[in-house]
């Protein structure tokens, strides 16, 4: 199993490239089931789950082509996926898959929506209820299938094809919001969405839709009207970039120190962050190529997080920000209201010699004027790369295991984190 191998105390100076937004990608592949005409996608990135899901797909008889290398080429340019749903010979999406990836149950919604059936197996370990599925469900039902649990999974059944509907979300779910659109492309009538989730990756997906021939209006605000049609047909969509990979490699500089533009980066994607970046010491600039942030000398200062749903602080920096704030000169506070279980990376952290204290969904990170390197587990993705974090600025070696959980979300971070300065490695087996 691999790991990486860092030694803290280099400082980052250079270019690194964002890559497309991985919670756009998977979406984008999975409404390619809308359509039995060929979707492609520009500026993939090539990820552990990109791959998985890749397999999913294929499962139900789909054709994925990834375009071969063009002159001037490096691997610093996403892919580009040739999607063929032509014919879809299984909806069946069975355990072994799904329960991989959370975010193949969103299958659920093209498949019902074009073929009037779907049999998902719910994701591994997820109780409906916990990180929900059951809103998912709920915004199906709201547009006419008929769905039971039956042995671990979703059947879901609309042989008349789905209709449009009011569907209120009582809390704001993206993979909900997702399912609901996805669906109502292709129901009869009009659907309306309510508290719809507002992340940019919704608005991406929507406009990936709109080119496909769907009629959506309101992405990215809390209400989205979908005027159903009777098919879409194929289209050509370029990935907006990763905006949790552009505010990983921010806090990498901030912590590191040094001088980073962060390439093809859009500062509206992740603004909540950047300013929560300034407050904490950082230079951040907006150019034209992307974002520039720079850390030289300065000491960091504390802020006080509550993550949210956009345009709020993001979850899924979570980790990053706690190990950032592991060296500010004072003491932290980050509210967790998101997820349940998200602070796992506490204790990795910890023994990097972090003072950090929970209570419920609040953690208090007193910060300390050094780190020092030890082997550490990943749990998780984000997980994973707080660990990447606080090693670049923790004395001495830092080995952190379990690295498979970073290859899911980031693509080539060794690569990008070793051409500035990182010394950084992989080590295989």
């Amino acid at each position: 199993m691999d790991r990486i191998r860092i030694v803290g105390g280099r400082r980052l100076t250079g270019t690194i490239p964002i890559s497309g937004a991985k919670n756009a990608t998977l979406p984008l592949m999975i409404a390619s089931l809308l359509t039995d005409q060929t979707l492609i996608l520009d500026n993939v990135p090539r990820l552990a789950d990109v791959a998985l899901l890749e397999r999913i797909l294929g499962n139900h008889g789909v054709d994925i082509m990834v375009s071969g290398k063009r002159s001037g080429e490096t691997a610093d340019h996403g892919q580009t996926l040739h999607i063929s749903a032509a014919h879809i010979v299984d909806t069946t999406a069975p355990y072994e898959l799904v329960s991989r990836m959370r975010a193949s149950f969103w299958v659920l919604a093209p498949l019902v929506a074009r073929m009037g059936q779907a049999r998902v197996s719910l994701p591994g370990g997820c109780a409906i209820g916990t990180r929900p599925v059951d809103l998912l469900i709920m915004a199906m039902e709201r547009l006419g299938a008929q769905i039971e649990i039956d042995r671990g999974y979703a059947v879901a059944r609309a042989p008349r094809g789905l209709r449009g509907a009011e569907i209120v979300f009582p809390k704001v779910t993206v993979g909900g919001t997702h399912t609901a659109i996805m669906a109502a492309t292709l129901a009869a009538g009009t659907t309306v969405i309510e508290n719809a989730a507002r992340e940019p990756e919704i608005a991406d997906v929507a406009d990936c839709l709109n080119k496909m021939g769907a009629r959506i209006s309101g992405a990215g605000t809390q209400r989205i009207v979908v005027e159903g049609v009777a098919r879409l047909g194929g289209a050509r969509h370029a990935v907006l970039p990763d905006r949790i990979e552009t505010g990983t490699y921010a806090m990498a500089v901030a912590m590191a120190g040094g001088d980073i533009l962060l390439q093809n980066a859009r500062p509206e994607l992740l603004q909540a962050a950047l300013d929560v970046l300034q407050q904490a010491g950082a230079m951040v600039t907006a150019t034209n190529q992307g974002i520039r942030v720079a850390r030289n000398g300065g000491a960091l200062a504390p802020v006080e997080v509550t993550t949210a749903p956009f345009p709020a602080f993001p979850t899924d920096l979570q980790a990053q920000l706690m190990a950032l704030m592991t060296r500010a000169r004072g003491t932290s506070h980050i509210v967790e209201t998101v997820f349940e279980n998200r602070f796992m990376h506490v204790q990795e952290l910890v023994r990097l010699g972090a003072r950090i204290h929970l209570q419920g969904e609040r953690a208090t990170i007193e910060g300390v004027e050094r780190l020092k390197g030890a082997p550490v587990m990943a749990t998780d993705l984000r997980a994973s790369v707080s660990l990447v974090i606080a090693a670049l600025a923790a004395e001495g070696e830092t080995i952190v295991n379990r690295v498979y959980h970073l290859d899911r979300g980031f693509e080539r971070l060794e690569d990008k984190l070793g051409r500035c300065g990182a010394e950084i490695e992989r080590l295989s087996g």
